[in-house]
């Protein structure tokens, strides 16, 4: 039988972030496609009509409708989280007391802390309880208005370890109801048993690991930490080339800890995605600017490592480069799932707007994930990811830091956080 179609209406405010198909910059960052007294129709799991409640209320298909009012909320697309590291088996809380008693994140990963901490612990953790504590996080990730979430391998670092974190990801992916969206990440730091071998690791990456995953689709793109203490920028720039040509888009963790010039390398591969961006320069502002590649800052990380060195967002968005915003999600240095939080941290410490956060946070990572056609903005034809927050205006929602006034997710139509605790298939 087939579904009834929604229609929310009478939006506080609707945010369409209607507009061209392609990264937004400078000024667009700013453009909301904001409506009043709005309303969104649902069908199939994609959206029939947005804008004035009256006219959407004219649609054929909203006289048969389902109706859910919304006179007290302010509703936008679904939050699109495009850095995590999903798969872990436990915290790193004692690490974070080892940081706050002044131990810096170098020594604890000299120690053998850090990364190498978290891949002993998955190599000995089951695939069912992996795939459980994922499921409760999916379920977090909802509740504070995340649709779509990347989510990266790195902490395995051998061939059976990485098949397996990703096999996780695919079965979550298919089982719903959150969208993933896996990279492999095998170029995290070098495994303990390739520690004075780091060639040859690099040389197993590129000719079984990246080839094996490829030809089972188990990642969209490949991604390498170049840092200090982890892989070299002629490490990364081999390791993102064999993936290329196996059909893995490139993306890159650079200048996180050190200037190691990996942002200019992701700008010559033409990578999706340059992340973290805490130490670039002037030129590698300017190289981004000029570029399709997404500078996608993860404030969580800075905060919660207690630095204050935050990414340059003002001077990114002044020279025209293309931001985007993620929770950076992880054990280690950003244990938070919660996408109104870092859009707090970007208003607060990095001087973005709310308007530009928002923006950050949904049509920027739908294009640096290869889904702006179908996600990222309320328009017709897209899918129908979205979430209500009951609030009377939308910069409320990162002024209120670390308060969750989320009230209902919905992914393709269908509500998968409801704050009332109920849930159902919609559309």
């Amino acid at each position: 039988m087939p579904r009834r179609p929604l229609l929310i209406a009478h939006c506080r405010q609707l945010l369409t972030l209607q507009g061209p198909q392609q990264p937004r910059r400078g000024h667009q960052l700013c453009e909301l496609g904001l409506i009043r007294d709005a309303a969104v129709l649902v069908t199939n799991g994609r959206i029939a009509a947005v804008g004035p409640t009256r006219a959407v209320e004219k649609h054929p298909l909203a006289t048969k409708a389902e109706k859910l009012a919304a006179s007290h909320w302010v509703v936008l697309p679904g939050f699109v989280d495009s850095h995590t590291h999903l798969i872990f088996p436990a915290s790193r809380v004692d690490e974070y007391e080892q940081r706050l008693q002044g131990a810096t994140y170098e020594q604890i990963a000299r120690r053998g802390g850090g990364i190498l901490a978290t891949v002993r612990r998955l190599r000995q953790a089951t695939a069912s309880s992996l795939l459980a504590l994922a499921r409760q996080r999916l379920g977090e990730f909802a509740r504070y208005g995340t649709t779509t979430v990347e989510a990266k391998s790195g902490y395995g670092l051998d061939l059976v370890n990485e098949l397996r974190i990703l096999a996780v990801i695919r079965q979550l992916n298919h089982a719903g109801p959150l969208e993933l969206v896996a990279t492999f990440l095998g170029a995290h730091v070098l495994p303990p048993e390739f520690k004075r071998r780091p060639q040859a690791y690099v040389d197993l990456l590129v000719q079984r690991m990246i080839p094996a995953i490829a030809s089972q689709r188990l990642a969209e793109f490949c991604d390498v930490y170049c840092d200090r203490g982890a892989f070299s920028l002629a490490q990364a720039r081999r390791i993102l080339k064999a993936g290329r040509v196996c059909g893995l888009e490139p993306r890159l963790h650079a200048e996180q800890f050190a200037h190691t010039g990996a942002t200019r390398l992701a700008v010559a591969l033409r990578a999706a995605s340059a992340d973290h961006l805490e130490r670039i320069t002037r030129a590698d502002i300017r190289a981004l600017a000029q570029s399709d590649t997404i500078a996608t800052l993860l404030p969580g990380a800075v905060f919660h490592l207690g630095k204050d060195t935050y990414p340059p967002a003002r001077a990114l968005i002044e020279a025209g480069a293309a931001v985007a915003l993620a929770t950076d999600f992880n054990p280690g240095t950003s244990p938070t799932l919660n996408m109104q939080m870092v859009l707090a941290l970007a208003c607060t410490q990095m001087r973005m707007t709310p308007a530009e956060a928002i923006v950050a946070a949904t049509f920027n990572p739908a294009y640096s994930l290869r889904r702006a056609d179908r996600l990222g903005s309320l328009e017709p034809g897209k899918q129908a990811d979205l979430v209500a927050f009951e609030l009377p205006d939308y910069r409320e929602i990162p002024y209120y830091f670390g308060v969750n006034f989320c009230r209902l997710t919905l992914k393709r139509g269908q509500i998968i956080y409801a704050a009332s605790g109920k849930s159902s298939s919609h559309a």
